[in-house]
């Protein structure tokens, strides 16, 4: 079903009273695509969830808008005009923008869905899609937690994680990391002392509930070990042959 035929259809349903899925408050999200088709059909159906909607028609427009507004989040195509969708986030990510993106893009590779992801993107979903898996998508990612008032600071062997400024610190040292990278080393941190399966990284990091034949995580891992290790410090992060990582709960 091509978007307009499926605009109408949401449409029609809309009128007709039928309860539509979304949040049962507002979010304010920017979508950043070229194609009008199908940002209508997406603003559209978002709006219809409750959301609120700013779109722009290219990366250079998106790129402001999303420096300018405060969103809680993207969702942008890669083959944007002017500047790529790719360029974009990983300039986003370089200033320090931690709001959650999502690719909607026609690029359905294996190294297409890597790169995205390793370019800083929290999920990625492929062209055509189903409004109904975009619009579970767009809520999973929303629920991920910011941080706790009741937990402000995770500490464990000299780490600490400030999860209301995002920040990291060892051994007093601050550490930047990209907003998934933060994510897995929250979730590391919470189970310390625990052995984190890969699967259970997928499912409550990157809310993947299927295996998607890559190597997302050892890859994050990696990265993630390299940025905790810098100057010779001890290795934080241990490999659990078999069975997947652990954090211990003291030095």
């Amino acid at each position: 079903m091509s978007p307009a035929k499926a605009l109408k259809k949401r449409k029609n349903n809309f009128n007709a009273g039928k309860q539509l899925p979304g949040y049962f408050y507002p979010m304010k999200i920017l979508i950043i695509e070229d194609d009008k088709e199908t940002r209508d059909y997406v603003s559209t159906g978002l709006k219809e969830a409750g959301h609120n909607i700013d779109s722009a028609r290219d990366g250079y427009e998106g790129l402001l808008l999303a420096k300018e507004a405060k969103h809680d989040l993207l969702i942008v195509d890669r083959m944007l005009p002017d500047l790529d969708g790719l360029t974009l986030v990983k300039m986003l990510r370089s200033g320090a923008c931690h709001v959650p993106i999502l690719f909607l893009t026609t690029m359905c590779g294996i190294d297409d869905r890597v790169e995205g992801l390793n370019a800083g993107a929290d999920d990625y979903l492929v062209k055509p899609f189903a409004f109904s898996e975009l619009s579970a998508r767009v809520n999973a990612l929303l629920r991920r937690p910011r941080g706790t008032v009741e937990q402000k600071v995770l500490q464990v062997s000299g780490l600490e994680i400030d999860l209301l400024k995002r920040v990291v610190r060892r051994s007093g040292q601050i550490i930047d990391l990209q907003p998934t990278e933060f994510r897995l080393l929250e979730y590391l941190v919470r189970h310390a002392g625990q052995v984190v399966t890969r699967t259970m990284l997928l499912e409550n990091v990157w809310d993947f509930h299927f295996d998607p034949k890559t190597n997302i995580v050892e890859t994050h891992v990696s990265r993630l070990r390299t940025k905790l290790n810098a100057g010779n410090k001890s290795d934080l992060i241990h490999t659990v042959r078999g069975a997947g990582y652990m954090i211990n709960e003291a030095a």
